[in-house]
């Protein structure tokens, strides 16, 4: 789908979500209530999520085309609200990512596949 080479001028700094979140938090607003924050950023996140699937609607049926730049962007912006509402909550990003993996590995130990994820155990009303 995409080979990369619209990023061919890219140059990767290696950041790990840690270091993100507290980068991050820079360019966040403070709020009064820890409510507020977690209302704010919750709101935020899922606007950004939708303003992604937005782009890959109309990609996809209104032969606009896939526009990587953009996508990224948007990633990006989901990735920012992920991380603000995960401090405001004190949960660590890197612990999120790293727990999902877990999560993911004992779900799916040799790799995805439809027999695993149809017999997930907790498909199974255990």
């Amino acid at each position: 789908m995409n080979d990369g080479s619209q990023f061919e001028d890219y140059e990767q700094e290696v950041v790990s979500f840690d270091y993100y979140q507290h980068q991050s938090k820079r360019t966040a607003g403070t709020h009064e209530q820890p409510l507020d924050a977690t209302l704010n950023w919750t709101l935020g996140l899922t606007g950004e999520a939708g303003e992604f699937a937005n782009l890959v609607k109309k990609a996809i049926y209104h032969n606009h085309g896939f526009d990587y730049s953009e996508m990224v962007s948007e990633l990006g912006d989901v990735l920012w609200y992920l991380s603000q509402l995960c401090t405001s909550l004190g949960i660590d990003l890197d612990m999120v990512a790293d727990q999902n993996l877990k999560k993911l590995r004992k779900r799916y130990p040799n790799g995805f596949n439809f027999e695993d994820s149809i017999n997930r155990e907790e498909n199974r009303g255990s």
